[in-house]
């Protein structure tokens, strides 16, 4: 909570002190390195997940802001409502459009920024983000464009990595090896309650709910290999380091799963998010 309150002084401090548009170049690029998708479809379940939260109705006009390769919006789409999908790694878009297309889906997909979304205000009846918009610089305003292209009465839901889950806690061990950009609130923020509601003051209602995404690997090492070949901000931080660094790094992801699996014989880590559901 400590760590949260700080964020709250970093957000009213950061336009001033920190080039905004210059880690999101950044963290463009380290998004489009390695292959998210390979990591990303494991992660489906997470997205019907949270259209069955919202109460998604056929024919509803939805919004998945920062949608990778497509997964929560592939799972509006399994919905009959009309999806848009926007991101900023083209490549993920394309993945996104090769698995609707096989699964005889519709989506549009649209090559934009999460903090200017090119959408008139109201356009859409529910908006929906999967560990996605959780990683823009600029949360509130970030927060401030997601509510503006959902109509009054509409919803919008996401699902956030907390803190003190598993993958909270895997971007702080690669932290203390390749910092962070300084002056910049961890994404992890958007899995605290007391953030969403500074992030979304004006809202008639918003619910949290904590669960779990299991990650399932056949060891440690297969996990590691795996987010390290192809997770974006996994790959990145490993090729930053030396052969000494890298395998510090291996050996602190190692302990930080031992205290999370719950398999003695392979990796069964739980990974704790928040689901938010929020009604404008």
């Amino acid at each position: 909570m400590t760590e949260y309150r700080d964020s709250v002084s970093t957000d009213q401090t950061q336009r001033s002190t920190v080039d905004l548009e210059a880690v999101k170049s950044r963290q463009q690029a380290t998004w489009a390195s390695g292959d998210f998708g390979v990591i990303g479809t494991t992660l489906q379940i997470v997205g019907e997940t949270l259209c069955e939260a919202l109460d998604l109705e056929s024919r509803s006009y939805v919004l998945d802001v920062a949608c990778g390769n497509g997964n929560a919006a592939l799972a509006a789409a399994r919905r009959f409502c009309k999806v848009t999908g926007l991101d900023y790694v083209p490549s993920l878009l394309h993945q996104a459009a090769d698995r609707a297309r096989h699964e005889h889906l519709t989506l549009r997909l649209v090559e934009g920024d999460a903090e200017r979304l090119p959408f008139e205000a109201g356009q859409f009846d529910a908006a929906l983000s999967t560990f996605g918009i959780m990683f823009a610089p600029d949360q509130a305003r970030a927060a401030r464009e997601i509510t503006r292209v959902v109509r009054p009465g509409g919803k919008i839901g996401l699902a956030n990595w907390t803190p003190e889950g598993f993958i909270g806690q895997l971007f702080k061990t690669v932290g203390k090896h390749v910092p962070p950009p300084a002056g910049v609130a961890s994404p992890a923020f958007w899995g605290v309650e007391a953030r969403l509601r500074d992030l979304f003051p004006d809202v008639r209602l918003l619910q949290t709910t904590r669960r779990e995404f299991v990650f399932r690997y056949e060891s440690t090492e297969h996990f590691t290999d795996m987010f390290r070949r192809f997770y974006g901000p996994t790959y990145k931080a490993f090729r930053a380091l030396d052969l000494e660094g890298q395998a510090h790094l291996a050996s602190d992801i190692a302990d930080l799963a031992a205290k999370f699996n719950r398999s003695k014989v392979s990796f069964v880590v739980p990974g704790e998010y928040l689901e938010v559901v929020i009604e404008r």
